[in-house]
């Protein structure tokens, strides 16, 4: 048996952090400066992180790669299969052009661009990001703005931002399953604790938007559709993510913060119509030309929205405790070779020496992907696509995410062996010496991690074991603290190399990344301190708060 090394270089635990920071500090020249492809800098990373462990931190080599490897199939599965198989539904709406009538839909209902914000970036831009995820929110929101008439870095910084809250649980609430998952803990206590700190966000951003569309004067003239907007999302956000769970926090607040919205247009108004600047009369009549010349009937809005209806009601019923027994029957779990009780943690990261046991399981049924895939197949009927042009979609789609599939692969692969080697647990014990001021800084270090990813679900899985390791080492709920990393990572989202190059793609500002950047910057600086604070009052203030 394998013992974890936390001092490996003399003697000193901050010698050894330092040192084990190699991997994450290569990640973040590799996107920030070097400019890399996400699956390249991932894979390098891996590479160099594999080396590290095994000349460093003194883990057989053997071991590092099954611990890589184990990492990397985690990744596809269950992780990826949820990615894949969500952005392929959504992909089958777009071939078909029922995705046009949803956009349509909304586009049409109002020419006051704050309005449109709230509706495209805030709520729709939600519901892509909950069944979606993975930069459609951004791409999709963006070039509708730009195609409304909104001017294109307000199209594509409004979208940015408004793509803070939803993000903890986009993907069907990949980033926290992912983070449970590798960590081996609750999936609902730590979509509760994150649904305890975000919904406070919700409330803020529509307001946040009003103000840098339109300034204080602005954001007073449609103060209602804010407040309608924010609540409605904050509150069912927070219901959602505590008694359910971490898979439809998004779908749900989405639709009923439209709903609500739409409901409020019907009885209320803004004074006066407020447009960009110097923009043209034809740009601001596009609304009113759309909801004049192509009425929808409720008929046809429900038939095209019924592919997302169909979407969340089996991922309900996936969820429920009977069918969850019924399928697993089918699940397979298999002890990891080489892995499995080979690997021990000690003092002082456990109080006496654990053996560390490695699962593997694929539960071909019970997984939510599947239940994605089921609904996907059902939209081809409702959609009237062929079933060669559905299986045509889907090798598409496949196409099209293979290198962000082995991303997450070679990111969850690298988060991995950071745990298994003990990599991880040093960095935990370094920054254990932060003590209580920890719950304040937990947040940044989520931020950090999404900066360099731009993924909250890569951010989960890079420092959800350290978040949950310092946690433990200062007494706390490791629960505050997950939660923590993915409430405070959404807020790097906005400023990720990634983001802005899909911002700035989608809105036709490529080669002004550096205007974009500085755009959002300070929002993202002034939100995750939001966070910081309200973790830090989670922690000291009212403690009854965090999930047990």
């Amino acid at each position: 048996m394998v013992e974890q090394h936390y001092h490996p270089v003399l003697g000193s635990i901050g010698w050894s952090a330092l040192l084990a920071l190699i991997p994450i500090l290569f990640f973040f020249y590799a996107l920030a400066i070097r400019r890399m492809k996400g699956h390249v800098a991932a894979l390098w990373t891996l590479l160099l992180a594999i080396a590290d462990a095994w000349l460093i931190f003194q883990f057989p080599l053997d071991k590092a790669l099954s611990a890589s490897v184990y990492g990397m199939l985690t990744g596809l599965w269950p992780i990826g299969w949820i990615v894949f198989t969500a952005v392929f539904l959504y992909k089958i709406t777009v071939k078909t052009g029922y995705f046009d009538i949803i956009r349509r839909s909304i586009s049409g209902l109002t020419e006051d661009r704050r309005i449109q914000a709230l509706m495209i970036a805030f709520s729709f831009g939600a519901f892509l990001e909950g069944t979606a995820g993975f930069g459609t929110p951004v791409a999709v929101a963006a070039s509708m703005l730009a195609g409304l008439g909104f001017n294109p870095m307000y199209a594509a910084g409004i979208c940015l931002l408004a793509n803070t809250a939803p993000v903890a649980f986009g993907a069907i609430g990949i980033p926290i399953t992912a983070m449970a998952t590798a960590n081996h803990v609750d999936p609902l206590l730590i979509s509760q604790m994150v649904g305890r700190q975000l919904p406070i966000i919700s409330l803020i951003v529509p307001f946040w938007l009003m103000v840098v569309m339109s300034g204080w004067k602005g954001m007073k003239e449609v103060w209602p559709a804010a407040l309608t907007t924010g609540l409605s999302f904050g509150l069912t956000q927070f219901l959602v993510s505590n008694f359910i769970g971490p898979e439809l926090p998004d779908v749900a607040a989405a639709i009923v913060s439209l709903i609500c919205l739409v409901l409020l247009l019907r009885v209320w108004q803004p004074k006066s119509v407020w447009r960009f600047k110097g923009e043209p009369m034809a740009a601001y009549e596009t609304a009113a030309t759309l909801e004049k010349e192509q009425q929808l009937s409720f008929g046809k809005l429900f038939h095209a929205w019924s592919p997302f209806l169909v979407l969340t009601v089996m991922i309900v019923l996936w969820a429920l405790t009977p069918v969850k027994k019924l399928l697993g029957g089918a699940t397979q779990v298999f002890n990891w070779p080489d892995l499995n009780m080979a690997v021990a943690k000690h003092a002082p990261i456990t109080a006496k020496l654990t053996p560390l046991a490695v699962t593997y399981k694929f539960d071909i049924l019970a997984a939510t992907g599947t239940s994605i895939l089921i609904a996907a197949f059902i939209t081809m009927f409702i959609c009237r696509q062929s079933l060669g042009d559905w299986f045509r979609t889907m090798w598409e789609t496949f196409l099209e995410l293979r290198f962000p599939l082995l991303t997450i692969a070679c990111v969850v692969g690298f988060g991995q062996l950071f745990n298994y080697s003990g990599m991880s647990a040093t960095m935990a014990l370094a920054l254990a010496t932060t003590g209580g001021l920890f719950p304040f800084f937990s947040p940044f270090l989520g931020w950090l991690g999404v900066f360099l990813t731009g993924s909250d679900t890569s951010s989960n899985l890079l420092f959800g074991d350290l978040q949950k390791l310092t946690a433990q080492q200062l007494h706390m709920s490791p629960y505050l603290t997950m939660g923590a990393n993915s409430s405070g990572g959404v807020m790097g989202k906005m400023i990720s190399p990634q983001s802005i190059a899909v911002g700035t793609s989608a809105t036709g500002l490529v080669g002004r990344e550096g205007e974009l950047y500085r755009f959002t910057l300070k929002h993202s600086i002034a939100l995750v301190l939001i966070v910081a604070i309200i973790t830090t009052l989670e922690a000291y203030v009212v403690p009854g708060v965090i999930p047990k």
